[in-house]
Parts: structure tokens; C-alpha cells; sequence
């Protein structure tokens, strides 16, 4: 399927040199359909726009553009962490600001507030929402999602999201959030790898946490769960500064647990959260023990790399030595359980040098996983531990998928 992907456009690069138009997309996002299909849901009407640079239609136009050409009236833009451009650093606070372009303001809803404001959202009438998830629980998109719909509810202005395909597919893998841990990284009581979009995850959050909001889900277009987004055919755009492949965004539901240690995730190097590392990281011995834990649809080899500004405060200008992973089976990879034994390994082969950070316990869900490491459990009864909580999951959202 992916070399065919690859012929098809090859085949477009061709096209358009020639003169020629593209073949159509099979698939269309949100943005795409509601241009085509469903214009009068915001013709007429002052709209706000919740987007960043991955806010792009199946030719890679960003939906500022678009919805403008469309003759939309946007009123104001509205971004998430990492700001409308995707630049900022993890965590770095962002200020609002207004679009050079457009004139536009650009209200940030990761700096001062993570919620829109009642002055951000005056004169506007309808609110969208085109931002791209990453299929995993800790991106924090969908937490301001979420706040957009809580916002807008109270003033009573309509939310449309603008739905995108869970870019790696409808796997559904690790544990579920306990509640009592709920925070920006972890919104909702969702596996660490949901195999849902964001649409659905809105349609979700608004059930469980009671959000009075008029929702509208403007859905894909061709799209079937199991493909991930390069089988779609659709543009890769980083999502944020250091997920830099569709490669690194597979490995994500599993490796940003190793944020909350005293690993890199390969923050500032040129394959953030495709390999682990740290100075004293005896990697022979690893690769030995990851030999014997024989996990399906992974390679992993040794690794140096030298993260420059990482952002993380971990290992800056320093020389590491790595673990790094590339997928060989995306229907066999289960990035949760290789993230659980590989934690396990280097836990047990360095008991003096490994340590948690506080943050572990938010990304995890809770302290269980934590505890049970600690404890010296085996890592895959760990994981099999979780599937009676997975299954429930599975049950609980069959209302609001849509595709």
C-alpha cells in the first residue's frame, strides 16, 4: 500500500509539472467538506478559527486560505500549544498576537488562559475547530479542544470540528486513564493510544464531562479507520516541533512515557521520540534483553545522538548513547507494550542511575504503572492487566464513532 502511495504521488508531481491538474483525493478532511458540502453552516456569520500550520485541506492549503477564498468571514484565530506556526517549544508559554497576513488576531490558548476568554469570543457566532491529533492521549489538543467546547457552550456559540484521520490509525493500546488524574496531557479516561479523532473525541468529551454545547462534527470523507494518514494519501505536517515523522508519531503512545524519566525522548536531535538515550545507558545489555522479550512488529539498534536545545532541560550539548526503534509491522506494533519493557529493562540493568520525574504519573494515567515497575513486575503481565479496562473503553465510545 505505501509504495503504491508513493507511485500515486510521484504520479501528482509529475501532473503538476506538466500542466496538468492532480487526481482528485479519495479522501478529504474536514476543512475539504465543509467547503464543498456545508458552506451554509458558516456563511453569513462571524467565524472563529481554532487552527495551526497542520490546518491543511488534502492539497496541503492551509484553512486560513481556504475558508477565505471561500469568502467565510473569519473574525479571529485561535491557537494551541505551539502556537498558529508550530515553533514554540514544549511547555513555552505563548502570547497572542495578530496574523501578519491576514490581520487577523491570533488569541493564544496556551499562555495567559487555555480557554477562550468572553473577549476573545465577542462578535463571533460559530467557532471552529481544525487541528491535527496525533492518536495519542497526551497531546494537548485535545484538552484545548475541549476548552473551546466548555467556552463557547457557555455563550452559547455553535462549535463545528473540522475532522482529520487519526493519523495512525484505529489501534487501541495501553491503559486508561484514571479520572482522578485528569489533566492537560491526559483529558479524558482514554488508552494511551485511542485509535479515534479528534471529532470523535469531542463528541466524546462532550458526554462524559457534561459540556451543554451545540457540537457539529463535519466528518472525513473516504476515510476507514485502519489507514493510517500516509495510506490516506493525505500531506504529513508536523503536528508540533519534535514529532518530525508519520515514523515518530507511531512511536509516540509508547516513548512519551519516557518523558516523565530521567531519559531523553531524542528531544533536539533529528529523531525525537524515535529513540531513548542517556549518557550512562548500557545499550548491548538492552538490545540483549529486548532480543529476548521478542515484541512483534519493532526493530531496535544502538544509537548516538547529541540533543542541541531540546527543550526538556535533559542532557543539552551532551553526547548520549541510545536505543533506537523503527516500526516493521504497523498491524503487529503495539507501542505501549514496547515502551512497558523497555522501561522494565533499563530500570532492572540500571537501578542506580534510572529515576522517575514527577511527571511519569500524569503521563501514565496514574501510579499504578509506576508502582508495578517498581515492584519489579513482569512487564507483559503488566500490560495483559490492562486489556479488561481497554475492552470497557471500546464499549463506552461506540456512540460517538463515526467512522
Amino acid at each position: 500500500m505505501q509504495g503504491l502511495l508513493s507511485v500515486l504521488g510521484l504520479l501528482g508531481w509529475i501532473l503538476a509539472c506538466a500542466g496538468a491538474p492532480a487526481p482528485a483525493a479519495r479522501v478529504l478532511p474536514g476543512l475539504d467538506v465543509l467547503i464543498e458540502d456545508s458552506l451554509g453552516l458558516v456563511q453569513g456569520r462571524r467565524v472563529g478559527l481554532v487552527s495551526n500550520q497542520g490546518s491543511v485541506d488534502a492539497q496541503g492549503r492551509h484553512a486560513v486560505e481556504r475558508l477565505r477564498a471561500a469568502q467565510v468571514n473569519l473574525v479571529a484565530l485561535f491557537s494551541p500549544e505551539h502556537g498558529f506556526r508550530g515553533t514554540a517549544a514544549p511547555g513555552e508559554v505563548v502570547l497572542s498576537t495578530r496574523d501578519s497576513a491576514t490581520g487577523l488576531p491570533i488569541y493564544s490558548l496556551y499562555g495567559r488562559t487555555s480557554s477562550p476568554t468572553d473577549t476573545m469570543l465577542a462578535g463571533i457566532d460559530v467557532m471552529l475547530v481544525d487541528l491535527p491529533d496525533v492518536g495519542a492521549r497526551y497531546f494537548t489538543y485535545l484538552a484545548t479542544t475541549i476548552e473551546v467546547l466548555r467556552a463557547a457552550g457557555r455563550r452559547g456559540i455553535p462549535v463545528l470540528v473540522l475532522d482529520r484521520p487519526d493519523p495512525i490509525g484505529g489501534a487501541v493500546q495501553g491503559n486508561v486513564l484514571d479520572t482522578a488524574y485528569r489533566s492537560f496531557v491526559g483529558a479524558l479516561a482514554i488508552p494511551m493510544r485511542h485509535g479515534m479523532t479528534l471529532g470523535e473525541l469531542s463528541r466524546l468529551a462532550r458526554h462524559d464531562l457534561s459540556i451543554s454545547v451545540q457540537l457539529t462534527v463535519i466528518p472525513v470523507r473516504g476515510w476507514h479507520r485502519s489507514e493510517a494518514l500516509d495510506e490516506a494519501g493525505l500531506p504529513f505536517v508536523w503536528p508540533s516541533p519534535n514529532l518530525h515523522s508519520l515514523e515518530s508519531l507511531f512511536h509516540y503512545p509508547g516513548l512519551c512515557l519516557f518523558e516523565g524519566t530521567d531519559l531523553s525522548v531524542g528531544r533536539g536531535s533529528d529523531a525525537p521520540f524515535e529513540q531513548v538515550g542517556a549518557p550512562w545507558l548500557d545499550t548491548a545489555a538492552v538490545l540483549g534483553r529486548l532480543k529476548e522479550a521478542d515484541l512483534e512488529g519493532v526493530e531496535f539498534r544502538s544509537v548516538s545522538f547529541t540533543p542541541r536545545a531540546p527543550g526538556d532541560a535533559k542532557y543539552a550539548d551532551t553526547a548520549l548513547v541510545g536505543i533506537r526503534l523503527r516500526v516493521t509491522d504497523r498491524d503487529e506494533y503495539d507501542p505501549t507494550r514496547t515502551a512497558v519493557v523497555l522501561l522494565s529493562i533499563i530500570k532492572r540493568l540500571h537501578p542506580g542511575r534510572f529515576h522517575w520525574l514527577p511527571q511519569f504519573d500524569r503521563l501514565a494515567g496514574g501510579p499504578l504503572l509506576r508502582t508495578a515497575l517498581d515492584r519489579g513486575e513482569d512487564p507483559q503481565a503488566i500490560v495483559a492487566g490492562w486489556e479488561p479496562a481497554l475492552e470497557q473503553f471500546k464499549a463506552r465510545r461506540r456512540s460517538v464513532l463515526l467512522y
